[in-house]
């Protein structure tokens, strides 16, 4: 017997979480699916999370939601990275740091426990720790109290991700990348049994340039002129990977990547985003 898993994609701002929203119920109820990881440090305007849209995911049926690079943009978060269970941050930032790097949680039927840890990467992302150490040590501690271990990859560079993905191989029911917003074309299950995705690909608006606004982009990378990257609005999918599980060893046994299309919204921001104006008002793409 195994159990579906569903890994869900950088959560981008109104428009992903709505597409998240109107697809994630129906989806869980169509798979039976027993856990679903959402990545949803872009959740908020685009870059961070507040509580009050942690709390809107866990009601829509996600069960742990991970963060990335902007996981601290939004201050008010940082308390309820120390207390909640169902949130974490890469493993590999600063032990200081507010949250925590990995947590346990059980399905929705109780009958398993699933090990989720979160990795940011290195190349072109800035001063982390070695994932590579944070991952041996984070599987290491999880494989004591699940047998069931997801690792969410946060990073740049393919070649990366698909080391990480072999690094894993074995330990790891489920290795995704995160980050760039483009899903690809490798799902698989590797030798050792582990499902593996170099991205799973942005949740929002694909009528954009990785979410925000086409004519804001372009003109900034055209003329060099500075631009507010606002959040778009048409054309919301969902991207998610589904992994058939077996709970005893933790072995994937399949791997499919699903898109799910919603309707697109009327506005790029509503009150749980907060005023875009609050953005910073020099932010250019990819910062």
């Amino acid at each position: 017997m195994s159990i579906n898993i569903l890994c869900v994609g950088d959560l981008v701002g109104k428009a992903g979480r709505s597409v998240l929203a109107e697809t994630l119920p129906g989806l869980i109820k169509e798979h039976d699916i027993e856990l679903v990881v959402c990545n949803g440090e872009n959740a908020a305007g685009g870059s961070g999370i507040t509580p009050r849209i942690f709390d809107k995911l866990l009601k829509y049926g996600v069960d742990v939601v991970t963060l990335g690079d902007h996981c601290f943009r939004r201050s008010e978060i940082l308390p309820t990275l120390n207390s909640a269970d169902r949130l974490i941050r890469p493993a590999n930032l600063p032990k200081s740091s507010p949250g925590k790097g990995w947590t346990v949680a059980m399905t929705k039927s109780g009958r398993h426990k699933v090990g989720v840890v979160s990795l940011l990467g290195q190349m072109n992302m800035g001063n982390s720790d070695s994932p590579w150490t944070a991952a041996d040590e984070a599987l290491d501690k999880l494989s004591q109290e699940a047998s069931i271990r997801i690792v969410d990859f946060h990073a740049e560079a393919t070649s990366e991700k698909i080391a990480m993905g072999w690094h894993c191989n074995g330990r790891a029911s489920i290795v995704f990348g995160t980050h760039t917003h483009v899903p690809t074309a490798d799902a698989s299950v590797l030798n050792k049994g582990t499902a593996f995705i170099s991205d799973l690909g942005m949740t929002g608006p694909y009528d954009s340039i990785l979410g925000r606004r086409k004519d804001r982009v372009l003109k900034f990378l055209t003329a060099s002129l500075p631009q507010r990257f606002e959040m778009a609005v048409a054309d919301t999918r969902m991207y998610a990977l589904l992994v058939a599980v077996e709970p005893d060893s933790g072995m994937a046994r399949s791997a499919e990547l699903l898109c799910l299309r919603g309707k697109s919204v009327e506005t790029p921001y509503d009150s749980d985003d907060k005023s875009p104006n609050k953005f910073k008002k020099n932010r250019q793409i990819g910062k």
